[in-house]
């Protein structure tokens, strides 16, 4: 029953992710690899890549998180209570997506990077970083350009271009989220950022994440779609339902960076006033 058992916990973190919108790095990486016009086989392979990483390092968070989500009343569900009786399963599922993922990995090297940098991050905040505050924003903004870099060969100015920006955006997602969390955070002892720092100080805190958005995307992306960024600054915090403020933040920095891709795909370089970006430019 091991396999059949790893199967459904793999499958049980795809649908808890996918309805609670945590892997939009995945069309992250898919909107970088249509900006470089890769071909559609590699195209469909770096999403597939994107998809298999995040099955990885959510497993790998749920199954380091298991003590303490079973001790929050919304967490200890079926779910968490099936992970926590079939540890092995658990196990063998994260082996298994990481041979799989290695094996890919031998047709296309440079996806070693987003594997070892976004995976690698992701399980330093799962373990350690995510009760460090500060720590974890900053984990955060790493791991939102190492994952969408599965949408490009590692050699790809553009490619770091617009995963700097998504990396970005990653931190304010971060800032809101510990945001939304901080009444449990403080009840179980979790010291995170909104923790230390307090719900107000953390939605500065944001605000001046948004700030830096707009000035990356002014002089890297676009002057006219830094706007948007700057923008979401004044969208408000509904203390009652922050994720409502997530989702909306989320939105106009969803249409800022899709009006980068599509800019990108027609005219093939990026138009920020210090520098251009091109599609055919490489690092080395």
């Amino acid at each position: 029953m091991l396999i059949p058992d790893a199967a459904r916990i793999i499958l049980e973190v795809a649908v808890y992710r996918l309805r609670r919108l945590e892997m939009a790095n995945i069309a992250g990486a898919a909107a970088i690899a249509f900006a470089l016009q890769l071909p559609p086989g590699e195209l469909a392979l770096r999403i597939g890549f994107a998809f298999g990483l995040n099955l990885l390092v959510y497993l790998n968070n749920d199954y380091l998180d298991l003590a303490a989500d079973l001790r929050v009343p919304g967490r200890d569900d079926i779910k968490t209570r099936f992970l926590r009786d079939h540890r092995r399963a658990g196990i063998c599922a994260q082996l298994g997506l990481l041979a799989v993922l290695l094996a890919v990995c031998v047709w296309m090297p440079g996806l070693l990077v987003p594997l070892v940098l976004g995976g690698g991050v992701c399980w330093a905040y799962s373990a350690r970083l995510k009760a460090m505050p500060y720590a974890d924003v900053a984990a955060m903004i790493a791991w939102g350009v190492a994952m969408p870099l599965c949408g490009a060969p590692p050699e790809s100015a553009l490619g770091w271009a617009l995963a700097g920006w998504l990396g970005l955006f990653s931190g304010v997602f971060e800032g809101i989220q510990v945001i939304r969390d901080h009444d449990a955070d403080a009840a179980t002892g979790v010291r995170t950022t909104a923790v230390a720092l307090g719900v107000t100080r953390t939605l500065l805190l944001v605000r001046v994440m948004l700030g830096v958005c707009a000035v990356y995307g002014a002089l890297v992306v676009s002057p006219w779609l830094a706007a948007l960024p700057a923008l979401a600054i004044l969208v408000p915090l509904d203390r009652v339902n922050v994720t409502r403020t997530w989702n909306r933040v989320r939105a106009v920095l969803g249409v800022a960076f899709l009006g980068a891709v599509g800019w990108v795909w027609w005219s093939g370089a990026t138009m920020g006033v210090l520098v251009r970006v091109g599609r055919g430019m490489l690092l080395w």
